[in-house]
């Protein structure tokens, strides 16, 4: 999410309304399933390992980026990560010419990651991911011990498990993340070039998993691992931390 907010900064379009945006963020935090009671008392205790790729809403997710990349306005659903429940109101998100899809899982489902145009790994080190883990959940309101019993308990494992066997998915690996402004300034580069028209052509494994040409009319942990796709303004030719 740190890399993402950081080609957001650099691209300028953190400062354009929503709706008028041509790069979007979306996070796949964003699609933790709803937990039934027994999860949700779980959760609180710090018991439950939200870092499992059975703890999203794998169909959800597919069927958002689906319809974005198709140009539609989707809702995404809003997460509340103090009371580990998905909240009654959602986020509307317009079409945009690139989607920056974020999250520790999101090369894990082979259905979703034959989605992304390119596939980026942001490779920290894991002592930076620990501390940023930390303190980010001590601001929600946790106690350092639970803090550091679900990490050593569900996070490092499901990393090692799940997220780590993914980096060999990717097209790009960022090491360093966010300090690695040499690597960010060329996907910046290469976002621009998509937005200048001078990238007018997608050739690459889409939604069915079989091969898709999307033809754009322009102008117009590992903490996470970030990933490039496009997303669509106009229309779609077919010929083909968390917890």
């Amino acid at each position: 999410s740190t890399v993402c907010e950081k080609i957001m900064e650099l691209l300028g379009q953190n400062e354009v309304e929503q709706r008028q945006r041509k790069v979007l963020i979306l996070s796949q935090d964003s699609f933790y399933k709803v937990l039934t009671a027994e999860q949700q008392a779980k959760a609180l205790k710090g018991q439950y390992n939200f870092d499992h790729p059975d703890a999203f809403d794998n169909e959800l997710m597919h069927s958002t980026l689906k319809n974005i990349v198709e140009g539609k306005t989707v809702e995404v659903p809003t997460y509340d990560f103090v009371t580990h429940s998905r909240l009654a109101e959602t986020t509307v998100v317009y079409p945009a010419d690139v989607v920056l899809f974020e999250g520790i899982l999101v090369f894990y489902s082979q259905d979703i990651r034959d989605m992304f145009h390119l596939r980026l790994f942001v490779d920290t080190d894991s002592d930076v991911r620990l501390s940023r883990r930390v303190l980010r959940d001590m601001k929600r309101g946790r106690d350092l011990e639970q803090i550091l019993t679900q990490y050593t308990t569900f996070v490092k494992p499901a990393f090692e498990e799940f997220c780590l066997p993914t980096k060999k998915y990717a097209d790009v690996i960022i090491p360093r993340g966010v300090d690695n402004m040499v690597a960010i300034n060329l996907i910046v580069q290469h976002i621009q070039d998509i937005l200048n028209g001078d990238i007018c052509k997608w050739q690459r494994g889409a939604l069915n998993g079989h091969g898709r040409t999307y033809k754009r009319p322009f102008p117009e942990q590992a903490e996470s691992a970030a990933v490039l796709a496009a997303g669509k303004r106009s229309h779609l030719e077919s010929s083909s931390r968390p917890h």
